[in-house]
């Protein structure tokens, strides 16, 4: 039996430049999914699951003060919405800062890649082990929430967990895809992740996605991961180099539905498949709206 880790690093660096031009004045963990930013899905995820603390990868202080103001209370506001009787969006406030989780910063001044993103936290890590979410993936589960659902597999075997995603092979060359992948009902081992491969490469359906769940060591390889092909530290490499060393791997197919919000094309799919899922009012609307365009109104 392993201890879960408590402590998850999200990192909200860069330039955000797949959602300009909304992301030309915020971030991108601030773009609205089905009414509430997405940097609340990663949080909620995080409070869900126990995570005492939530570390932020910042670019800049603009970056950082939107975080702190966003996961802070709001005295004035919350007044201002009892006093006018408004206990509805009261309590949609008081839910966007989750109770028990520290927030800590630590700054990534320079782009360097997802792999230097995550060591810019080592100094806060300390010696734990530790969590990692990409902000602009949701994930929406029925039951327990994705990293709870990590958390289970990490407390049998240790090491690194992720999240994984079956896909068909023609999808595959966009993700880092398994190697060697031996899967047991809904748990997936392998013996390395290759990152984008060409199609002749590809030897398992399985795609690498997030969130992960990281022994320490990953914060001592890190240093020693050279530049992949696109010019950047990747944390892929580092989990390449932690396989090797004998660190065990264990991919999930969690029971989750997954929203992309990578992109503005990517964010509009996801706002219109979670909205109409979750509001019946949205969905007759966008029913209305379909049999008129058909019929030419």
């Amino acid at each position: 039996m392993f201890t879960k880790p408590e402590v998850v690093v999200l990192p909200v660096a860069g330039l955000s430049t797949r959602n300009l031009p909304a992301t030309k004045a915020m971030h991108k963990g601030f773009l609205c999914l089905n009414n509430f930013p997405i940097i609340q899905y990663a949080v909620d995820a995080c409070a869900e699951a126990g995570v005492k603390e939530v570390i932020f990868i910042y670019s800049d202080e603009s970056n950082k003060k939107m975080y702190e103001r966003y996961f802070s209370g709001n005295a004035a506001l919350e007044e201002n919405l009892l006093r006018h009787d408004k206990l509805e969006l009261w309590a949609a406030l008081k839910r966007t800062v989750p109770e028990g989780i520290k927030f800590s910063f630590a700054c990534q001044s320079d782009p360097k890649g997802n792999g230097h993103a995550v060591l810019c936290a080592k100094d806060i890590i300390g010696k734990r082990d530790f969590m990692v979410m990409w902000v602009d993936d949701v994930y929406v589960c029925p039951g327990k929430g994705i990293l709870s659902q990590l958390l289970d597999i990490y407390e049998i075997y240790g090491g690194i967990v992720e999240n994984i995603i079956k896909f068909p092979q023609e999808q595959l060359s966009r993700y880092g895809v398994l190697v060697n992948a031996k899967a047991k009902e809904n748990v997936v081992t392998a013996t390395g992740i290759i990152e984008k491969p060409k199609l002749e490469e590809i030897s398992s359906s399985f795609a690498s996605m997030g969130p992960y769940i990281l022994p320490n060591v990953i914060l001592d390889l890190l240093p020693a991961v050279q530049k992949g092909t696109n010019g950047e530290i990747n944390l892929t490499d580092a989990l390449n180099l932690a396989i090797q060393k004998g660190v065990s791997f264990h991919g999930v197919l969690t029971a989750s539905e997954r929203y992309d919000c990578g992109t503005n094309e990517d964010l509009a799919k996801s706002n219109l498949r979670l909205s109409l899922r979750t509001n019946k009012v949205l969905y007759e609307e966008a029913v209305r709206t379909i049999r008129a365009l058909d019929s030419g109104n």
